[in-house]
């Protein structure tokens, strides 16, 4: 059933909301992909602050005329149904959450992206949806802040407990 005027306009208002405020968009091919699926995908983006918008192409074209309008060519140019995956808290999230989806659907293609009015193909979107989540790289940087401390302290204790050795071994004479 087609939509009536306002009800575009109310999609196109909705897209622009969301292009103002995000911090990342992942363009997706979603063609053949079960509805049941799509849900799932859109719990998971949920679950990360992001969110998985579909959209008809001219209507995510226009709303990108306003704010990005070299954006809204290269939504021109995608092939196939066309998904947004809005990031409003950590930018990679929407990339790694499709590239994560896409190994489990073979049907769901990531198309590219935009991080801050850069635009990145198809290649890039991939690689970006291979780097760990902001959650990771936090934790790590924790793990490396801390490796030399405990390093230490250990290298400290092993120097009592050798001398603790020493001595179990003189009492035992």
């Amino acid at each position: 059933m087609a939509k009536t005027k306002e009800q575009k306009q109310e999609i196109l208002n909705s897209l622009k909301e969301k292009i103002e405020k995000q911090k990342s968009i992942v363009f997706v091919d979603f063609s053949k992909i079960k509805v049941k699926n799509l849900t799932e995908l859109r719990k998971k983006m949920g679950e990360s602050d992001c969110e998985f918008k579909v959209a008809k192409k001219t209507l995510i074209q226009k709303a990108f005329q306003d704010s990005n309008p070299k954006m809204g060519d290269s939504v021109r140019d995608l092939q196939g149904e066309i998904g947004l995956g809005f990031g409003y808290s950590d930018e990679v999230a929407p990339f790694k959450i499709s590239g994560d989806f896409s190994k489990t659907n073979e049907n769901f293609k990531l198309l590219g992206g935009l991080i801050d009015e850069e635009i990145f193909g198809n290649e890039q979107a991939k690689t970006l949806s291979e780097l760990p989540t902001k959650q990771e790289l936090l934790a790590k940087m924790v793990g490396s802040i801390g490796a030399p401390i405990s390093g230490f302290v250990n290298a400290l204790q092993g120097n009592i407990r050798n001398l603790v050795y020493v001595l179990n071994a003189i009492k035992g004479r």
